[in-house]
């Protein structure tokens, strides 16, 4: 019986998963997995011009994708400014300009060009 290079220590191989397997069990699509792995921002290997992809290679794109929480819930619910609505932003007062729109609050549109359209006659 013929074994596969690599296998004489008894270890199989690893199976090879294609992009469109990834991107089921990811819930995306297949493009967006080869893309990700064309530039390079994903694990994965190349066998010709096919990409393909282990078991581990998803377990580190999922975590490399993962988000964690900024804070803890904990000290998010002891804290008192969690409970507080956030302060409204003010802009800081800025010189009015010859471009500027005045001080009323209200935009005023500036002329449009028309030298550009403007036919000879």
């Amino acid at each position: 019986m013929r074994r596969l290079p690599g296998t004489e220590g008894g270890a199989p191989l690893p199976r090879l998963y294609r992009p469109e397997e990834i991107a089921e069990a990811l819930g995306c699509s297949a493009w967006w997995v080869k893309d990700r792995a064309r530039r390079g921002l994903i694990p994965h290997t190349r066998v010709g011009r096919a990409y393909r992809f282990t078991a581990t290679h998803l377990a580190e794109i999922v975590r490399l994708h993962e988000e964690r929480p900024r804070r803890s819930v904990s000290s998010a619910t002891a804290s008192p400014a969690a409970t507080r609505p956030p302060t409204p932003r003010t802009r800081a007062a800025q010189p009015l300009g010859p471009t500027t729109a005045p001080a009323t609050g209200r935009l005023r549109a500036r002329p449009p060009r028309r030298t550009q359209y403007e036919t000879v006659a």
